[in-house]
C-alpha cells in the first residue's frame, strides 16, 4: 500500500490566512513542511479520501492525478473535505474525456448534503438521480458504521464520530492484503463503540492516522488535542491493535497550540508519534 497526503491542515490551512501568531509568522517564514493544505489522503492511485479545496493543487505538486481515482471515501461534507465545484466538472458540458466511473462512499446524511452542495453550482440537480448519476458516472454508496464493505483491492469498514451528527460523519478503516491503515480525522475521544467495533472486527493496524487539530494544552472541542492523542496512543497499544513497528501520524493540523513542524515533531517523537506533513509517501 502506498499512502500520499495531499493535505495535513484543519479547515483554516496552516498558516491561518490573516493570522500574525508567532506559529504563523513562523510557518510564513519557514514555508515547507510548514505549509499545510486542508488535509486528505490518497491511497495507491485509485483511492481518495475526501475530496476537499485543495485536492487538484496538492495532486499537480505530488504527482497524483485525480483522473485515475477509481474510489472516493467521503468522511463528512464540511466545505474543507468537499469541494462541489471541482466534483461538478465530472459532467459532460465540461468537455472531459475518458471520465472514469467513480464509486462514491459516505454516510447517508453527508451524502445528502453533498448533493444540495453539487445542486447549488447550478448544473446538477440531485446526484441521485439516476439520469444525473449517468450525468456524472457516478455510483453510490450510502453506508453506516460499522459496516464493513468490499472494492476493487480493498476491505473498508466505517466507524462512527461525533464531530458533525448532522451529517453522521464517519472514520475509516483500509485494509488492502496483509495491510491495514485507521483513518481517523474530525474526531474526538473515540467512543467505546468504537474500540469494541476494532476489535470485533479483528483489525491490527500498520497505520494509525489520527486528528491533532490542536496543540499541548490546547483546546477549543469537537477534535483531538496533542494530549489526547497522546491518550488514544497509548490505548491503541493497550489494546494489541497495532502491529509491530506501526506507525502513527498526526494530522488536521491547526494553529492552535501546534508550533512548527520541527518543533512539534519533537515533542511527538517523546510519545512515539510522527507529525505527518504534506506531500509525504508511506
Amino acid at each position: 500500500m502506498n499512502i500520499t497526503f495531499l493535505g495535513t491542515a484543519a479547515a483554516t490551512s496552516y498558516p491561518l490566512a490573516f493570522c500574525r501568531c508567532d506559529f504563523c509568522n513562523k510557518a510564513r517564514e519557514l514555508g515547507g513542511k510548514d505549509f499545510r493544505k486542508r488535509s486528505s489522503i490518497i491511497i495507491n492511485n485509485d483511492l481518495l479520501i475526501d475530496f476537499g479545496p485543495d485536492v487538484l493543487s496538492a495532486s499537480f505538486t505530488y504527482g497524483k492525478s485525480i483522473a485515475d481515482i477509481r474510489y472516493l471515501l467521503q468522511t463528512h461534507s464540511h466545505s474543507d473535505h468537499f469541494d462541489p465545484s471541482h466534483f461538478t466538472t465530472r459532467i459532460p458540458e465540461y468537455m472531459g474525456v475518458n471520465t472514469p466511473q467513480l464509486q462514491l462512499y459516505g454516510s447517508e446524511a453527508t451524502l445528502k448534503k453533498m448533493s444540495e452542495m453539487v445542486k447549488n453550482e447550478g448544473y446538477v440537480s440531485d446526484i441521485f438521480d439516476p439520469k444525473e448519476k449517468k450525468r456524472l458516472n457516478l455510483e453510490i454508496f450510502p453506508i453506516k458504521p460499522f459496516q464493513t464493505f468490499n472494492f476493487g483491492n480493498y476491505q473498508v469498514t466505517a466507524f462512527s464520530t461525533d464531530h458533525d451528527n448532522s451529517i453522521d460523519s464517519l472514520l475509516y478503516s483500509i485494509t488492502e492484503g496483509d495491510f491495514s491503515i485507521f483513518y481517523g480525522t474530525d474526531t474526538d475521544t473515540l467512543s467505546e463503540d468504537v474500540w469494541q467495533g476494532i476489535k470485533d472486527k479483528n483489525l491490527k493496524f500498520n497505520v494509525v492516522i489520527l486528528d491533532h487539530t490542536y496543540g499541548p494544552n490546547a483546546d477549543s472541542g469537537g477534535h483531538l488535542n496533542a494530549n489526547r492523542f497522546i491518550e488514544h496512543i497509548q490505548r491503541f497499544k493497550a489494546e494489541n491493535l497495532l502491529t509491530d513497528n506501526a506507525r502513527i501520524l498526526a494530522t488536521h493540523i491547526s494553529h492552535e497550540g501546534n508550533p512548527t513542524h520541527d518543533e512539534l515533531s519533537k515533542y511527538a517523537s517523546q510519545y512515539g508519534y510522527e507529525i505527518g506533513y504534506d506531500g509525504l509517501t508511506i
